[in-house]
C-alpha cells in the first residue's frame, strides 16, 4: 500500500505570548476531533503542497525579523496604539479632592441680606423723587431750543448749498448749434455710447451726426428720408447702438441699422376689421415707441387705433402682443407716448384722455396694474412719459401747461405739479439728469416773450434750479447724455444746440469744436464742343470722342505712352551684353557714356592749346570765310593796361 508524503505543519515561535491555560477534557475532544476531520487520517498529521509549505517557512522568517527588530528599538510591537482605559472610580476620587471649599460662615450670611433687600423694596412705593435741580433743568431746556434753531440755521443753509452744488452741476458753459434744416425738430435720439446723434424734422428729413468725424463747422455726414412724405415723430437708439426706431406719421415703424439702410419694416393692420388685437399690425398714425430696455429685438409701438404693441425679432414682421388701452366708460382711447421702466417689468402709457395706464409684463395685459384717470387735464395729451434711472419716479408732460412728478409707491396723487410751461407740440418731452436728482424740460415760445427757456427743478425740493434761454423759437427735444454729461435742445427753427461743462462733460461735441473748419476749392470744369465734319479730309477730320476705357486701352497699345521695357533679344548668344562689347563692363562704358567722360583734373586751357597747332595749318571755321579779302589777318593794337585810351579829336565833319 503506497501513502503520500507527510509533511508537518507550521510552527510558529511566539516569545510575548502567555502560556496557554490547560484545557478541560471536553475541549480537548473537541479539538482532536477537528483535527481528524481536517487531516483526513486518523494521526495529527496533515499533508501540505511544496508552495504551501514554502510560504509557511517564509511567514516564520519574517515572525523571528520583527521579534529581532522589537528588541533592538526597544519597542513593544507596530503599529496603531490601542485605546486608553479610564477607571470611573479613580476619577470622581480626583474630583473630590480637588473641588473647591465653601466657607459655611458666608453661606449663612447671605440669606439674611436677600431679606434686608426686599424689606426695604416693598417699603418704598412709587418712583422715586429726581436728584436734578430745576435750574439746571431750565439751562438744559434754553441750550436744547438754542440747538434747535441752530439746526434749523443750517438746514436751511445745506439747502441752499444743494440747490448751488445743482446749479453747478448743470453743464451749460459752453454751446454748439448745429443746423438740420429750416423746420421744427420733432426728434433727437443719441447713441449709448455717445458716438453718434441722429434728428428728425416735420419735413421728413432724417440727420446723422457723427462727432468724431465732425469738425467746427458741426455738419451731418448724412441726410435721407426713411419714410418718404411722412414727419418723424421719435427716433432711439438699441440698447447696442447698432439699430434705429424711426416713428413717423405712418402706420408702420421702421428699423434701421447705424448707416441709415432698412432692416425691418412693420406690417400693417386691415382696417377694415374692428377688433385691434385680430389685425396683424396698426391701421392708424403713430404717436410714439421705444427700444426695450436690454432685449435688442423687441420694441413697442403705440397709435392713434387705441392699441400698444410689442414687436420681436427681425425676421417675423408681425407682433407679439396687442395692449389695448380704456377710457373710464370702457371705451376706447388713444395712447399719445409709452415707456418701458429701467427692468422693463411695467409698461406706462399716457394717453390722450389725460390719463396714465401701466401694465405688468409679467402677466396678461388685460387689467391694469396702476390707473391714474385724472392724471392731467382732460382732453390734453400727455407728451411725454419718462421714468426715472432708479425706477421708482415717473415724470410726465402735458399739453395743459404741466408737467409732475409720480412716486410709483403711491400713485394716485402727484408729488408736485409744475405749471405756466406753454407747450405747442404733440412731442414736447422731459427728462431726468443722470442722478435723478433734476428733472429738465423745455417751454415753447408763448406770444410776447422773446426767447424759450430750459428749466432745471430739483426732485427733492420741487424747487427751480436754473433756467437757461435758449433761442427764439420753440424748445422741443430734451436730451441728457449720461455719459458725455452733455445736454441736446431741438428747436421750432431747425436747429439743435448743445451745451457742455468744458470740464465736467467729456468727448462729443468737445471733439468738433477744436478741429478747424476747411474749406474744399471749387473744380473749374471747362467744357470741349466737338464738331462733326463726316466730310472732311483725313488731314484735318478730328477723332471721335471716346470713353475712358476705350482711351485706357489705346494707350496701352502705345509703347511711348505705356512706358513698355526693352523686349528680350531672341536671337545670337549673350544678348545685351555679348552685342555691345563682349563683356558687361564694355556694355556700362557705352550705354551711360563713361567713355567721353572728361577728366576733372584737366586744365581746360591746355585741353584748348593742344589743338592751336591743327587749327592753324588745316583751318576750317574763320580763316576759309576771309581768304578772298582779308588773306592777311589784322588784330588791334595792344594798349598798355594802366593808361586809358586816347581820345579821338573832332573833325568839322563831325560838328
Amino acid at each position: 500500500m503506497q501513502r503520500g508524503k507527510i509533511s508537518f505543519g507550521k510552527i510558529q515561535l511566539n516569545v510575548n505570548k502567555a502560556p496557554a491555560e490547560p484545557k478541560s477534557d471536553e475541549t480537548e475532544r473537541e479539538d482532536a476531533k477537528v483535527s481528524t476531520e481536517a487531516g483526513g487520517n486518523g494521526g495529527g498529521f496533515k499533508k501540505m503542497d511544496k508552495q504551501q509549505m514554502i510560504r509557511q517557512i517564509e511567514d516564520v522568517a519574517e515572525d523571528l525579523e520583527s521579534q529581532h527588530l522589537k528588541e533592538v528599538m526597544g519597542i513593544s510591537g507596530f503599529g496603531r496604539k490601542a485605546a486608553k482605559v479610564f477607571d470611573i472610580n479613580e476619577q470622581i476620587e480626583k474630583a473630590r479632592v480637588t473641588r473647591p471649599r465653601i466657607d459655611k460662615k458666608k453661606e449663612e450670611s447671605k440669606p439674611d441680606e436677600d431679606d434686608k433687600e426686599a424689606e426695604e423694596q416693598e417699603d418704598v412705593i412709587g418712583p422715586l423723587p429726581p436728584a436734578v435741580n430745576t435750574d439746571k433743568e431750565k439751562t438744559t431746556k434754553e441750550s436744547s431750543k438754542d440747538e434747535n434753531s441752530d439746526d434749523d440755521d443750517d438746514s436751511s443753509d445745506d439747502d441752499s448749498d444743494d440747490e448751488q452744488s445743482l446749479a453747478k452741476r448743470i453743464p451749460y458753459t459752453h454751446e454748439v448749434q448745429m443746423q438740420h434744416g429750416s423746420r421744427a425738430v420733432l426728434a433727437l435720439a443719441g447713441d449709448p455710447s455717445g458716438a453718434r446723434l441722429v434728428s428728425g424734422s416735420i419735413d421728413y428729413d432724417m440727420c446723422f451726426w457723427d462727432f468724431a468725424g465732425m469738425d467746427s463747422g458741426m455738419r451731418s455726414f448724412r441726410q435721407l428720408q426713411p419714410c418718404e412724405n411722412h414727419p418723424i415723430r421719435s427716433l432711439q437708439y438699441s440698447v447696442t447702438g447698432d439699430m434705429i426706431l424711426v416713428i413717423s406719421g405712418n402706420a408702420q415703424a421702421k428699423v434701421l441699422d447705424r448707416d441709415g439702410f432698412e432692416k425691418l419694416e412693420c406690417c400693417k393692420g386691415d382696417q377694415y376689421i374692428s377688433d385691434m388685437s385680430r389685425t396683424k399690425g396698426h391701421v392708424a398714425q403713430l404717436t410714439s415707441g421705444c427700444w426695450h430696455p436690454f432685449n435688442r429685438e423687441q420694441f413697442l409701438t403705440a397709435a392713434l387705433d387705441g392699441t400698444l404693441r410689442i414687436w420681436q425679432g427681425l425676421k417675423s414682421k408681425e407682433q407679439v402682443q396687442v395692449i389695448k388701452t380704456r377710457a373710464q366708460g370702457g371705451l376706447r382711447t388713444n395712447a399719445a407716448s409709452c415707456n418701458f421702466n429701467r427692468d422693463a417689468t411695467l409698461i406706462a402709457a399716457g394717453c390722450v384722455d389725460g390719463s396714465i395706464q401701466t401694465w405688468d409684463t409679467r402677466k396678461m395685459f388685460v387689467n391694469t396694474t396702476h390707473c391714474v384717470r385724472d392724471a392731467h387735464q382732460k382732453g390734453s395729451e400727455i407728451t411725454s412719459i419718462v421714468f426715472s434711472y432708479m425706477g421708482q419716479q415717473l415724470a410726465t408732460r402735458s399739453n395743459d401747461e404741466t408737467m409732475k412728478l409720480w412716486d410709483l409707491r403711491q400713485f394716485k396723487h402727484p408729488l408736485h405739479t409744475w405749471t405756466n410751461l406753454f407747450s405747442r407740440y404733440d412731442t414736447t418731452d422731459c427728462c431726468f439728469s443722470p442722478d435723478d436728482r433734476l428733472l429738465v424740460t423745455g417751454e415753447s415760445l408763448p406770444k410776447g416773450q422773446a426767447e424759450a427757456n430750459l428749466y432745471f427743478y430739483s426732485t427733492k425740493s420741487y424747487e427751480e434750479v436754473q433756467r437757461i434761454p435758449v433761442s427764439n423759437a420753440h424748445v422741443v427735444k430734451t436730451l441728457w447724455h449720461p455719459k458725455l454729461n452733455q445736454l441736446f435742445v431741438s428747436c421750432g427753427n431747425g436747429t439743435i444746440k448743445c451745451y457742455y461743462d468744458e470740464q465736467r462733460s467729456i468727448r462729443g461735441a468737445k471733439l468738433c469744436v477744436v478741429k478747424t473748419h476747411r474749406k474744399r476749392q471749387p473744380m473749374e470744369m471747362v467744357g470741349v464742343s466737338q464738331i462733326i465734319t463726316p466730310h472732311a479730309l483725313p488731314l484735318f477730320r478730328q477723332e471721335k470722342s471716346r470713353t475712358s476705357r476705350k482711351r485706357m486701352e489705346k494707350a496701352r497699345m502705345d509703347p511711348v505712352k505705356s512706358q513698355r521695357p526693352d523686349l528680350p533679344i531672341t536671337s545670337g548668344q549673350g544678348g545685351r551684353v555679348a552685342s555691345s562689347g563682349g563683356t558687361l563692363s564694355s556694355y556700362v562704358i557705352r550705354n551711360l557714356g563713361l567713355s567721353k567722360r572728361v577728366d576733372d583734373d584737366q586744365d581746360p586751357r591746355e585741353a584748348i592749346l593742344k589743338y592751336a597747332k591743327d587749327a592753324a595749318e588745316n583751318p576750317y571755321w574763320i580763316a576759309p570765310a576771309y581768304k578772298q579779302t582779308q588773306p592777311k589777318a589784322i588784330f588791334s593794337e595792344k594798349l598798355p593796361a594802366d593808361e586809358p585810351a586816347t581820345k579821338k579829336p573832332k573833325t568839322e565833319a563831325d560838328k
